[in-house]
């Protein structure tokens, strides 16, 4: 203690103020909580579908509004993270999905025979008009769901005429050819399974021309050339409706995206009727087509 009388007044000052911090300190310390409980402010994960995070810690603490609202902030992440996952899970489960403002892609691409059905087939009014034939299909649309579907679908078929119709015309050969643009849904019965049926149908544009050929020589191989001595055509509306099975293809779980399909359609057309010069009455047929869709 003789030492401190000795200290001049500013040292003086100087100590005393020194003792205080360090006292100040230790008491500070000894009243803080221990260092594994203020690292236990717990990050607390609710099992709720809304996934929110809640913060649990002691209401001593200074730090925790701060560190409640960097809980918040990396929590948002998290769940946009999860949803985004789940997301593509579906996407990946449906197999079909490629997104066009919310929709699926879909495709199908054909070929095929058409079967004369009805008036070209009958006697009655100077038949029969058309025989048997082939056809060439394509489409595109969106799947809207797994089980509806909507296709824009262009379709080409060729069909042969009957000899005595076409001698009729002053024609060696002959054929009638139908062009047709149609809106068609399709409705898949059992979209889960690796087998399905569906329905289909719909209408559109139709055009429909009929030719009579006699043929003449010479191409430059020698052989005879058609030419087309009458024909007369016509543009019309039109309707078809039908079924079809299908396979699913590829997956690892039988969930690709590519299905064989095989489809029959009545297909009725509105043409002339036959006391009009480009006319043989309604056309109606019946494509059997096989293909691969989408």
């Amino acid at each position: 203690m003789s030492s401190f009388r000795w200290m001049s007044p500013m040292r003086r000052v100087s100590f005393l103020w020194v003792i205080a911090a360090v006292a100040a300190a230790s008491a500070s310390a000894q009243s803080s909580p221990s260092p594994n409980r203020s690292g236990s402010a717990l990050f607390m994960a609710g099992e709720s579908s809304s996934n929110e995070f809640h913060f649990a810690s002691d209401d001593g603490l200074s730090g925790a509004p701060a560190l409640s609202s960097a809980a918040a902030l990396l929590a948002k992440p998290a769940v946009g993270a999860s949803g985004g996952g789940a997301g593509q899970a579906d996407e990946g489960g449906r197999g079909w999905k490629h997104s066009l403002f919310g929709h699926g892609f879909a495709m199908d691409l054909g070929a095929g025979f058409n079967a004369p059905i009805g008036n070209d087939t009958s006697s009655a009014y100077g038949g029969p008009f058309i025989t048997w034939g082939g056809n060439l299909t394509a489409g595109a649309g969106l799947h809207f769901s797994r089980r509806l579907s909507l296709l824009g679908e262009f379709q080409y078929m060729d069909n042969k005429l009957p000899g005595a119709f076409i001698a009729e015309a002053g024609g060696q050969t002959g054929n009638a050819h139908i062009v047709s643009i149609t809106a068609d849904p399709v409705v898949d019965l059992f979209p889960k399974l690796k087998n399905g049926i569906y329905l289909t149908g719909g209408g559109g544009y139709y055009h429909k021309s009929t030719n009579f050929n006699v043929v003449e020589c010479c191409d430059e191989f020698g052989g005879g050339v058609p030419v087309t001595v009458n024909s007369f055509s016509s543009d019309q509306l039109g309707g078809n409706i039908g079924f079809g099975i299908s396979r699913r293809l590829g997956g690892v779980y039988g969930d690709g995206t590519m299905k064989l399909f095989g489809e029959a359609r009545y297909t009725y057309i509105n043409t002339p009727k036959i006391t009009e010069t480009n006319g043989l009455g309604r056309t109606e047929l019946i494509p059997v087509t096989f293909g691969v869709r989408w």
